[in-house]
């Protein structure tokens, strides 16, 4: 019988994934939430791309939890993969930012892989309610942009795509520490991007 109820209950969508994320970073802690809900290939970066969970084990909470909030969710056509963008604030407000959260669905729970952002001067706005986009399951997708870094001196690059192809993202770092992400999103004819940071070397 409690199988039977389990199997009914609904998968998080990557929203409330992301809210639920959040929600226990001020409940259990910062970096206790972080490698809850991190993969075991999750990636970081301070500022050059290291493995979450090597970076956060043992890793002490600090005393107060940085705030995030989804703005944007993006998925593929097959629900496999999502990224979420929204706003930080830190200190009651004197820091704030921004992030961008590449999430992977294992079964019904989802795990993120990607996690990166940086800090504004002011901060982005937010609607009352998320703007949460899927993918066309229309077309055959090909053709999407990918930063071509792969192979240059001094210089990181990754990235990945959903399996029906739908979702595409990439990311690069600098020999100098500056970072850029893109990530694009299938209409059924051609793709949008959807996601682009910039982030400047320290």
């Amino acid at each position: 019988m409690i199988a039977l109820l389990l199997a009914g209950v609904a998968a998080m969508t990557p929203i409330e994934a992301e809210r639920a994320f959040a929600i226990d970073a001020q409940v259990h802690g910062q970096w206790t939430a972080f490698r809850k809900w991190a993969a075991p290939d999750a990636l970081m970066f301070v500022p050059e791309p290291t493995k979450a969970q090597d970076f956060l084990k043992g890793r002490t909470d600090p005393p107060v939890s940085v705030m995030w909030w989804p703005a944007e969710s993006y998925s593929s056509c097959d629900g496999g993969f999502a990224i979420n963008t929204g706003p930080w604030v830190r200190g009651g407000g004197r820091s704030v930012g921004y992030f961008t959260t590449v999430w992977r669905r294992q079964g019904k729970d989802w795990r993120w892989i990607y996690d990166a952002g940086d800090a504004l001067k002011e901060s982005r706005g937010l609607a009352d309610q998320p703007k949460v986009r899927t993918a066309s399951c229309k077309g055959r997708p090909r053709g999407a942009n990918v930063l071509g870094t792969i192979g240059l001196r001094g210089y990181h690059s990754g990235g990945g795509r959903s399996k029906d192809g739908t979702l595409v993202w990439s990311w690069t770092v600098t020999p100098k520490g500056g970072r850029h992400f893109l990530a694009q999103l299938w209409n059924g004819a051609a793709f949008d991007t959807v996601v682009e940071d910039k982030v400047a070397a320290e």
